[in-house]
């Protein structure tokens, strides 16, 4: 019987715990020890075999780890990879992985001066759909691709806390889109142009917007668009087209009433691959240098706002 995967996690909050819920189910990879610095947060976990710690060295200290997950505050990231590569852990940190591209560097600079695995938690590298979709266009199927257009709409803007630690729109939902334009292509992103919208529902402070839309060239010749918003009535959804000169494809991913279960599936996926990795094979997830490339579009196109 192989030896369940023994997963720390720094950071319960909505992400954090979308984690939990998502790797309940796993038969491979189980969560046994949470750092959490809001003792309210803390307070509401409950589950059987679960240790919960105040912070991150109370729960290093404890031992027991065969790796971390890492769901804090994407400015906290970089601090982060430096304590857990200290600790010779191996790290699976949530995207972006810092909110600048040289925070990236860094990271990925300390985790290889280490020797420490850090994978990048790109889930839609796990989304079966997705996977399809990108080998039809490695194999041909689609012809030459005209455009790749990324749709990344959520139900209900973040809150003000949220925001103050996210980087931007761009930083803080593009990345995606961004990592996911250079695995399913295979092009690097080689200029961006964004516009923002001027309307929305929420206050917001100056600088910020609700909705931002931005124009990629590729490296090969292709072109990608990204659509991102923070209020949609449908709820959190993600979708990606593909235009190509044989075919096209809508591929609707992240979508009602299935969302949730499409998400948690791939959470799931992503964290066993990861498992896999420390373990001895070879990774399929994103790497630290995939994060500086997202991160950099990324500065890009929020450079391209102002």
């Amino acid at each position: 019987m192989r030896a369940v995967f023994r997963l720390g996690l720094v950071g319960a909050g909505r992400m954090g715990q979308t984690h939990l819920r998502a790797l309940a189910s796993s038969e491979t990879v189980r969560v046994v020890a949470v750092a959490e610095p809001v003792a309210a947060v803390r307070e509401a976990l409950d589950a059987p075999g679960l240790s919960v710690h105040a912070d991150l060295d109370a729960m290093l200290r404890a031992g027991g780890l065969d790796g971390v997950l890492v769901a804090a505050p994407s400015d906290r990231h970089l601090a982060i990879v430096r304590r857990l590569s200290a600790a010779e852990l191996p790290i699976l940190c949530e995207k972006p992985c810092g909110v600048t591209s040289a925070q990236a560097e860094e990271a990925a600079a300390i985790a290889a001066a280490e020797k420490v695995t850090l994978q990048i938690a790109y889930w839609r590298r796990y989304v079966p759909a997705l996977r399809r979709l990108r080998e039809r266009m490695a194999d041909g199927e689609m012809g030459s691709i005209y455009c790749v257009a990324c749709y990344q709409w959520d139900g209900a803007p973040p809150s003000t806390a949220f925001r103050a630690a996210s980087g931007g729109i761009f930083v803080d939902m593009g990345v995606h889109e961004f990592d996911q334009i250079r695995w399913m292509t295979g092009q690097e992103i080689v200029r961006v142009h964004a516009v923002a919208a001027s309307v929305g529902t929420a206050s917001l402070p100056v600088g910020e917007t609700e909705s931002a839309q931005a124009l990629c060239a590729l490296s090969g010749g292709s072109t990608a668009m990204v659509s991102l918003g923070q209020s949609f009535p449908l709820g959190d959804v993600v979708r990606v087209e593909v235009f190509g000169s044989a075919d096209a494809e809508d591929c609707r991913f992240l979508w009602p009433p299935d969302a949730e279960k499409s998400f948690n599936d791939a959470l799931r996926r992503q964290a066993e691959a990861f498992a896999r990795h420390v373990g001895g094979a070879l990774t399929d997830g994103a790497t630290a240098t995939d994060a500086v490339a997202a991160l950099r579009a990324a500065e890009q196109a929020t450079a391209a706002l102002k």
